[in-house]
């Protein structure tokens, strides 16, 4: 933990629980207090609209009159989790390979999380890409919110477009900018299309 200053502290959570619906959530305090409120609102300022049990979150909280709360996310990492179940238009590639593919700014058209589908359109594409509920948990999401703007890595599947990767657009400027070939071309470009799409 680091002391940001007498009020604020930096710490390294993990999610506990979140949920869209109610607009709130809890991480577990890495030094074994009480849990810490994560409201929607702040993680929205992230990037995100949720955010999956066991992702770990680094964050700047504050005590409040109702306990600790976190006022800003700065880093969200997915959970360490089991390979990607087989999805049959994902089973040939490997993490290493989704990884290489170009990172597509998108809008979420409609995400029905009990379904464990939904669809995004990517910008200057008409073309729909298939979400699929177990990618969406393995890029470290819990839901998606329609008109919500990601970033995806895009496979051709059977039926069509299927995203192997789903990021928020905080995490894919950090990636875009991380990326040796073209990471300023590519942040531009997210920057670009980031009102647009």
């Amino acid at each position: 933990m680091e002391e940001d200053d007498g009020q604020q502290r930096k710490i390294a959570g993990v999610v506990k629980w979140f949920d869209g619906s109610k607009g709130f959530g809890f991480l577990t305090d890495p030094d074994g207090g009480a849990d810490i409120l994560l409201h929607a609102n702040v993680l929205r300022n992230f990037g995100q609209s949720s955010v999956a049990e066991g992702s770990h979150v680094i964050t700047i909280i504050q005590k409040t009159p109702r306990g600790m709360q976190a006022v800003e996310v700065l880093e969200i990492t997915p959970p360490a989790s089991e390979p990607m179940p087989a999805i049959a238009d994902l089973c040939s590639a490997t993490p290493e390979e989704i990884a290489q593919l170009p990172l597509l700014p998108a809008r979420v058209k409609w995400f029905d999380k009990a379904k464990g589908f939904g669809f995004a359109n990517i910008f200057a594409d008409k073309a729909d890409v298939f979400l699929h509920v177990e990618v969406l948990r393995h890029s470290g999401f819990a839901d998606l919110a329609v008109g919500e703007a990601i970033a995806l890595r895009v496979v051709d599947g059977r039926r069509g477009m299927m995203a192997a990767q789903i990021l928020s657009w905080e995490r894919a400027a950090i990636e875009a900018r991380q990326s040796q070939p073209g990471g300023a071309a590519a942040l531009a470009k997210l920057r670009l299309v980031a009102g647009a799409v």
